[in-house]
């Protein structure tokens, strides 16, 4: 399957990732400024690995933002409420079910037949991929993902991340790629 996205936003993710995007379908959600946030990745990466992560976070403010919760232990504790929660864990496995269907329409891959991403259906692995799907999808669809964004700060509240001239001094901590897995 082949890219299709635009030679600019190619660019742009690149620089958000601090290398060049691998297996890109196509933007799977655009923040408020307007810059790719989330991008909609092949099942298997051009070189043959497998891949479940269908949507992958790009921006860099929000993977900063994100990853300041995962560190202050926002896993833990949502890992907590779904062994106490019957509800947030039926919600949470309908994600993970949406999650396999969605990337079941870019083709199946025996190897990781059945995993999502982000730890689900019983774990909170990845809050990063677990906003990802929240954005892409929509609300509604994972409640993890939901309710971290609901806690968020808008991070395109200083201006637009995509705006390279002003470098990466204007970010947290710059252009941070994600791990190349869940």
């Amino acid at each position: 399957m082949s890219s299709s996205i635009a030679d600019e936003d190619a660019e742009l993710l690149a620089w958000q990732l601090s290398r060049p995007a691998r297996g890109v379908v196509g933007i799977a959600h655009r923040c408020p400024c307007g810059a790719p946030d989330v991008v909609l990745t092949e099942p298997r990466l051009p070189d043959g690995t497998p891949f479940p992560t269908l949507y992958y976070l790009t921006c860099p403010r929000l993977t900063s933002a994100v990853g300041r919760l995962e560190g202050a232990g926002a896993m833990r504790e949502f890992q907590q409420r779904l062994a106490t929660d019957p509800q947030l864990a039926q919600d949470y496995r309908r994600a993970h079910e949406h999650y396999l269907q969605e990337r079941a329409r870019l083709g199946i891959v025996p190897e990781i037949e059945g995993i999502s991403a982000g730890g689900m259906p019983d774990r909170v692995k990845c809050l990063h991929v677990l906003v990802a799907q929240a954005l892409a999808a929509g609300p509604g669809v994972n409640p993890v993902g939901d309710e971290v964004l609901a806690g968020l700060e808008d991070w395109w509240g200083k201006g637009c991340c995509a705006d390279r001239d002003r470098g990466s001094a204007d970010m947290e901590s710059g252009p941070s790629p994600l791990v190349d897995d869940e």
